[in-house]
């Protein structure tokens, strides 16, 4: 007998269903189908899904953001949608660029160039005063009205200068001083296990097992 979910859903009436994450951001979706990889749901990019609009994110933390984006296709759809928000806070920034860390510096500017601005603010500060963290939230609209959060960080600092090719955004500044190795050296596999995503994607895969969304 299956069992039931949230309003009387039965376990398998979400099964095999699309799941539209919103972001066209490649890297991201590398790392989002490896961390959802046999979760029992397709999950798209936005382009996948043939949607082009531009979201106003103008909310004043990471969860509204995203709750924003998610809704929006949401809405648009009529489709079970995810979407994340996440930064960089710099503790010597009063945690800036935060909620702003993809306009910082313009959107269409490059990431080498914000970072080798935030390595410039940052010159001469002692590492104890280093510290940073990247923050991910992760919004989940579904078409009923239910929307569900995760929250998680990683914690580390800013580097002296960027190093690695394998992450993208300000991963190659991001050190972690347990691994020797900024966040843009980390195989994707480790990176995956360790980074705000991909913590905050397996806490929401386990909230949309529990309510039998997937």
């Amino acid at each position: 007998m299956k069992g039931l979910g949230a309003r009387g859903r039965t376990e398998g009436e979400f099964m095999n269903k699309r799941i539209i994450f919103a972001t066209g951001n490649e890297g991201k979706m590398r790392e989002i189908h490896m961390i959802m990889e046999g979760c029992g749901a397709e999950i798209v990019s936005m382009k996948e899904a043939g949607i082009h609009t531009d979201i106003v994110e103008d909310g004043a933390t990471f969860e509204e953001n995203a709750i924003i984006k998610a809704k929006t296709i949401m809405q648009m759809t009529g489709e079970i949608v995810m979407a994340d928000d996440s930064g960089l806070e710099i503790d010597f920034l009063d945690r800036a660029p935060g909620v702003y860390s993809a306009r910082f510096m313009g959107e269409d500017t490059s990431y080498e160039i914000k970072n080798a601005a935030i390595l410039e603010k940052l010159a001469g500060v002692p590492e104890e005063k280093r510290t940073a963290r990247f923050v991910c939230a992760i919004a989940c609209a579904l078409p009923d009205g239910r929307i569900f959060t995760s929250r998680e960080n990683m914690e580390g600092m800013i580097g002296y200068e960027s190093r690695g090719g394998n992450g993208f955004g300000y991963d190659p500044i991001f050190y972690l001083p347990e691994y020797g190795c900024s966040s843009a050296e980390l195989t994707p596999e480790q990176k995956n296990e360790l980074s705000h995503r991909g913590k905050a994607l397996r806490s929401m895969r386990e909230i949309l097992k529990r309510e039998y969304i997937i």
